[in-house]
């Protein structure tokens, strides 16, 4: 399969500006691959005027915009076009932004951009995600962290890559919450679904991807989540592929 992905746990690091952390590999990555626009997706930012969603829309428009332009390429949100499905197989690059998975999802089928993405994306044009725009990247949306706000007409996704993310992995809860950890509800997911491997991506990692190969970047180590067998954990410059492996 031909694909081009960057798939980024979080956007921003506690005191940093925002898209700090990872701003010099989506700046590499729009270099490699010779991007001078992009389409932006802005579903997943649902409150962010405290108005109303087109306001957030708008706001995360000029949000992405300006650190995008710091990398000398124009950006226009999808949610700006007449015509959404002919704007994304127009794009020249698609970035789907972080935020409430549910309510992306819900849009990205409405609008009916899901299919042409993955289209395009297949046939190897570039794709940035963080956050919910990484989890839309997989199979379905099932191991968001995200509170259920609107009601998908299906939690199927992209299918760019073959196994699940969780985003914002952690691998304990606050002190003093009772409830379970995040590896508690992986492992009820993988009871209910076996044959899907999840990867629990940590904050300040992301995933680069071309064709078959895949590597992690970032300050800390993944872990790996199959049915029946103990977590695994591998870090920068450890051997990965097999996570491509359908």
């Amino acid at each position: 399969m031909k694909r081009n992905l960057l798939l980024i746990s979080n956007s921003t690091n506690a005191g940093e500006e925002y898209l700090g952390w990872p701003r010099p590999y989506i700046a590499n990555f729009l270099k490699k691959f010779s991007v001078r626009s992009v389409l932006f997706v802005p579903y997943a930012g649902v409150n962010l005027s405290g108005e109303g969603i087109s306001q957030s829309y708008d706001i995360y428009e000029e949000r992405v915009k300006s650190v995008f332009a710091g990398f000398g390429v124009e950006l226009m949100s999808v949610h700006s076009s007449d015509n959404p499905r002919q704007a994304v197989k127009k794009a020249e690059c698609i970035v789907v932004g972080g935020g409430n998975t549910f309510h992306l999802v819900k849009m990205m089928h409405e609008t009916g951009i899901m299919n042409p993405i993955r289209d395009q994306v297949r046939l190897g044009i570039p794709y940035v995600g963080w956050s919910a725009g990484s989890n839309v990247a997989c199979p379905t949306m099932k191991t968001t962290n995200d509170m259920p706000i609107a009601e998908p007409s299906s939690f199927k996704c992209l299918d760019l890559i073959p196994f699940q993310i969780n985003p914002h992995y952690l691998d304990a809860n606050p002190q003093g919450h009772a409830g379970e950890t995040r590896e508690q509800r992986i492992l009820e997911f993988l009871v209910v679904n076996r044959d899907v491997r999840v990867v629990g991506l940590r904050e300040a990692c992301l995933f680069w991807i071309e064709g078959n190969t895949i590597e992690l970047k970032g300050s800390r180590k993944l872990r790996v989540f199959d049915y029946g067998q103990p977590a695994r954990e591998y870090g920068e410059g450890e051997a990965i592929d097999f996570l491509l492996k359908e």
